[in-house]
């Protein structure tokens, strides 16, 4: 479903902080709460939201050390192979299948450096996976949480 600008510019509030009252958000899109509240569970009926959650420094749960794996797998992977594979790790925060020669790209969280290490050993050694290529993040610069192009 495509979202009309009203509907976007709720979920980008809801994005933002989805604690949120429906009247602090009716009255940044001119809406009263109970209109927003229609919406919102409209849009949840519909599955454009999917859910309400919150966001965790992973430094604060121990993750200290960030990086990306691009994973080059063998033939006929398919990317629910590729999902199904990588679901059981907890390091895991997200994967992706891409463009390029890559066939997906992982995003890890772990401990430390010997904790990432172990992990990328154990990925790599899945047996969908020809072989990986790291990098490491030295400082996250940028993080958007929010849905979609700015309102």
């Amino acid at each position: 479903m495509r979202l009309n600008e009203l509907d976007e510019r709720i979920v980008h509030a809801l994005a933002e902080d989805a604690r949120r009252s429906y009247a602090d958000i009716g009255g940044e899109v001119g809406l009263s709460a109970p209109a927003v509240k229609r919406r919102v569970d409209r849009l949840r009926a519909e599955g454009a939201i999917t859910g309400f959650t919150v966001r965790v420094d992973p430094a604060s749960l121990g993750w200290e050390t960030e990086g990306f794996v691009e994973l080059y797998c063998r033939h006929n992977t398919s990317p629910e192979d590729i999902r199904r594979g990588l679901a059981p790790y907890p390091e895991v925060a997200s994967a992706s299948t891409v463009t390029g020669d890559a066939d997906a790209l992982v995003q890890v969280y772990a401990s430390d450096m010997r904790h990432f290490e172990r992990v990328l050993e154990r990925i790599a050694g899945e047996p969908f996976v020809e072989r990986t290529k790291s990098v490491l993040v030295l400082s996250p610069l940028l993080r958007r949480f929010s849905s979609g192009a700015p309102a």
